[in-house]
């Protein structure tokens, strides 16, 4: 008895495998999911398409779009603000003032070497402090770093 892979059987496979990832969340299995269903369509246009090629197909779509998933588009989806920071890791750290801040204004200070992703913060100060002025990091707001003038 012969069975023959129709092309409904890897539309099947590739919904089977994008339903899947609704449990795993990992944005890795919906990839062979897609291309499962583009080699059912690609079957369905050349049904004389060997058991080998099928798989070829398969096997070449889904290492092409898992490839462009990390590369191109899971770095688009990286969250970059500060939200969450870790407060212990940036409070006691000395930067130097490069934008003095106003009174409507806030100034921007730089660390030696990046902290937490960033070697440049916007920066709030009471003391009154000028461009070139060491300050020191005593609390954050919001995305900003609250400065006091170090001695």
């Amino acid at each position: 008895m012969e069975f023959d892979i129709l092309p409904w059987h890897w539309v099947v496979l590739g919904i089977a495998l994008v339903v899947s990832e609704i449990f795993l969340a990992t944005f890795f299995i919906l990839w062979f999911g897609a291309a499962a269903i583009v080699v059912g369509a690609v079957l369905f246009l050349m049904p004389e398409l060997s058991m080998a090629w099928q798989v070829f197909l398969w096997t070449l779509i889904s290492a092409v779009l898992a490839f462009a998933w990390f590369k191109y588009l899971k770095p688009l989806s990286i969250d970059r603000t500060k939200a969450g920071l870790s407060k212990e890791a940036i409070v006691g750290e000395i930067g130097q003032v490069i934008v003095a801040p106003m009174p409507d204004k806030r100034g921007k200070l730089r660390f030696p070497a990046p902290i937490l992703g960033a070697d440049e913060w916007l920066i709030i100060s009471q003391d009154e402090v000028v461009i070139g002025d060491r300050v020191s990091v005593v609390d954050l707001s919001g995305n900003a770093l609250i400065v006091k003038k170090s001695k």
